[in-house]
């Protein structure tokens, strides 16, 4: 018969001859010993002390429950035949509200509106939609990519410009920057040297035009008011 004594509690369970003793864990590495008598049936000991693992603090411990990696920081993935969700990009298929075919759209993560909708294929019964598939979701995200690049380089465009003229001391890039403020939109008109030291700055209206004639003429002006 095989005894545990519990060297905390005092605790002793007394297990079925036939059967290994019951392992516990315990925070030290000799929490708990094992005691072995013969066997009625062989007359031999059951077991050995260093048969029976120990567990100590260092020992890992993992629960299902409570994963080791944030949940909210691995982004979920779908993959159905009308929404495909991976690597920060949703595609979903849309009924097309212009006709009666189907529309898919696709959101960067973050974003609350599409960055690209476009049209559909039908699928073969030519009445439900053509289930999206890896191929066609990588497609997808490589055209909603490139449009918002493009979208970012003329939003770029739009509030950033630059203009070079010539002085006495030496080239000048003169440039104008919108800062798009939801309230009180502005921009500022910032003068440079070939040495990138800000030479002068000015404040003007969101809707300043910078031109090369005002450019020259601020630079005349020794970059104080800008007209």
């Amino acid at each position: 018969m095989i005894k545990v004594a519990d060297r905390y509690s005092g605790l002793v369970w007394r297990d079925n001859p036939n059967r290994q003793a019951r392992k516990t864990w315990r925070p030290a590495r000799d929490a708990f010993r094992v005691e072995s008598s013969p066997c009625p049936a062989t007359g031999k000991s059951r077991a050995e002390p260093d048969e029976y693992p120990v567990m100590t603090d260092s020992s890992p411990a993992t629960d299902p429950d409570f994963p080791a990696d944030d949940p909210a920081a691995v982004a979920e993935v779908i993959q159905e035949a009308r929404l495909w969700r991976k690597d920060g990009w949703t595609a979903r298929v849309i009924k097309n509200e212009d006709d009666d075919g189907w529309a898919v759209e696709m959101i960067k993560d973050g974003e609350p509106e599409p960055a690209l909708v476009g049209p559909w294929t039908m699928g073969r019964d030519k009445k439900n939609p053509k289930p999206l598939d890896t191929s066609a979701f990588n497609t997808l995200v490589k055209t909603a990519s490139e449009v918002l690049r493009r979208h970012e380089q003329q939003l770029r465009a739009l509030l950033h410009k630059r203009v070079s003229v010539q002085t006495a001391e030496g080239d000048v890039d003169v440039m104008l920057d919108i800062v798009p403020d939801e309230y009180e939109p502005y921009a500022l008109v910032s003068a440079i040297d070939a040495f990138g030291e800000q030479l002068a700055q000015a404040r003007v209206g969101p809707n300043f035009k910078l031109t090369k004639a005002r450019a020259e003429a601020w630079a005349e002006g020794g970059f104080g008011r800008i007209e």
